[in-house]
């Protein structure tokens, strides 16, 4: 029977450096999480009382990745999560946790190929693609909506004045519009 490899010890410093002892180097809390997405598992031990500090560390990266502006955690989950402490099902949440991500983890390539089949191979950029056309629409659909709320009063012109910026605006927002019937009839081809 093969047994797990342990997890490689980093041991963190008063001074606040993380050191890995299997490369005998520094290491940072991005090095950490590259690490982790490598699949490689750590512990980290306070240098000075032994102490595992293994969960303040990993809530770090997290911190720090959501600074990043990578959010993957929504504020509604957040909020949810800190109501369950001191709560009568606050030991329920980390095993519930747990196996939840074990399940998504478990079955996260089988989504994506099921997401390639459904939607082709290119279906994470084709989404991604038609979230950033929709926020481009929306932004100029807004500005047709307002197109006078940057302009002060005496420089407005008549909503139904079809030269200058306002009537290229709209012919924009027909191209974009066009553009995106096209990709949706496109995409349910493929269905």
């Amino acid at each position: 029977m093969a047994t797990e490899k342990p997890p490689t010890v980093i041991k963190k410093y008063a001074n606040r450096r993380l050191y890995h002892t299997g490369t005998s180097t520094y290491v940072t809390l991005e090095d950490l999480g590259e690490m982790l997405r490598a699949g490689e598992d750590f512990v980290v031990y306070d240098a000075k009382s032994g102490e595992d500090i293994t969960r303040s560390v990993l809530t770090q990266i997290i911190f720090e990745q959501e600074n990043k502006g990578q959010n993957l955690l929504p504020v509604a989950f957040l909020r949810q999560l800190i109501r369950f402490y001191g709560d009568s099902l606050q030991a329920l949440i980390p095993s519930y946790l747990e196996f939840s991500m074990e399940n998504l983890s478990r079955h996260q390539q089988k989504l994506r190929e099921q997401m390639a089949k459904t939607f082709g191979p290119s279906a994470f950029h084709v989404v991604e693609e038609q979230v950033r056309s929709n926020m481009t629409f929306f932004t100029d659909a807004m500005r047709v909506f307002s197109p006078f709320a940057a302009k002060p009063e005496a420089e407005a012109t008549p909503p139904n004045a079809s030269e200058g910026p306002d009537g290229d605006e709209l012919d924009s927002l027909k191209r974009q519009m066009a553009e995106m019937q096209t990709k949706l009839e496109a995409l349910s081809k493929k269905k």
